[in-house]
């Protein structure tokens, strides 16, 4: 690969994982063309307004490089999508579950823990799932949570324990794959916001990496379960001061308090791969 200007390297490296993760789900190039045509045409008309009115498909084909036929037939797509899912703050329902079992004082003991819970009755998990999951039997909530390790049963009492305060689903589910398309487009957008940040007069938002790239293989495992404990331990601490801030948690509703509601939260990761000598392989 050819050397060329630190915007194109650094989308090469980004590209380079997704590309496998897209081969391994069976996604072809030109599926996935599509897909960056889409998010290219969405981009110069919803972000680059000029404060007045949204731009014309005629600009937004000079601002992407594509014709006014595809930026038309892309927007027409766009608006036969169910687009409104967007604005909606996602959250897993197994999530929702797991969070309301932590910070709702009806599901907590006397400590303020998480309590063991019976599967019906007042205070139980059924009614739990009623409160943070909807329609969602609560069996296959259970089933889906058991599986996971994210909860157990006691073996005296039968009684359900919350083992872990965050549900992660395994594999390329689509759960999984929904976690990825949301961690990554947060990454990319708080690195874009750092990016301008200036320009916009909006201050930075935090962003840090600690990387080391010449540690010893036999450090690695207790390396990890350190990083794992202490990233735990970390988002633990955080969840339990911004939890009971959330309006679906604390009960107020949305239009109990000024303004919209906002999307936030710390997001980390642990990475490792071999180190290369002498440069990445294509540079």
């Amino acid at each position: 690969m050819k050397k060329s200007n630190p915007l194109h390297q650094a989308l090469f490296r980004i590209l380079r994982p997704l590309a496998r993760l897209l081969l391994r789900n069976g996604i072809p190039f030109g599926e996935f063309s599509e897909l960056v045509k889409r998010a290219y045409v969405e981009a110069a008309l919803e972000d680059f307004t000029d404060g007045r009115r949204k731009p014309t498909d005629s600009r937004a084909a000079v601002m992407t490089g594509l014709t006014r036929k595809e930026v038309k037939r892309q927007r027409e797509i766009l608006a036969g999508e169910d687009t409104g899912s967007r604005d909606v703050l996602h959250t897993n329902r197994a999530s929702r579950v797991v969070s309301g079992w932590v910070h709702d004082a009806v599901f907590q003991a006397k400590d303020r823990e998480p309590a063991m819970l019976s599967f019906d009755g007042p205070g139980s998990f059924s009614e739990l799932v009623k409160r943070y999951s909807g329609d969602m039997p609560p069996r296959a909530v259970l089933d889906e949570l058991l599986r996971v390790g994210v909860v157990s049963v006691d073996s005296e009492s039968g009684r359900l324990l919350l083992q872990q305060r965050a549900y992660v689903p395994a594999g390329d589910s689509e759960e999984m794959l929904q976690i990825f398309g949301e961690d990554v487009s947060d990454l990319i957008a708080t690195i874009d916001h750092n990016l301008v940040s200036d320009e916009s007069g909006q201050p930075p938002l935090f962003q840090r990496t600690l990387t080391y790239n010449n540690i010893p293989p036999d450090v690695m495992e207790r390396w990890r379960r350190h990083a794992a404990a202490q990233s735990q331990a970390l988002l633990e601490q955080l969840d339990k001061w911004l939890g009971p801030h959330d309006r679906d948690i604390s009960g107020h509703e949305s239009g109990s308090e000024s303004g919209d509601p906002v999307r936030t939260g710390v997001s980390i990761f642990f990475f490792e791969e071999p180190a290369r000598k002498g440069g990445r392989r294509g540079e």
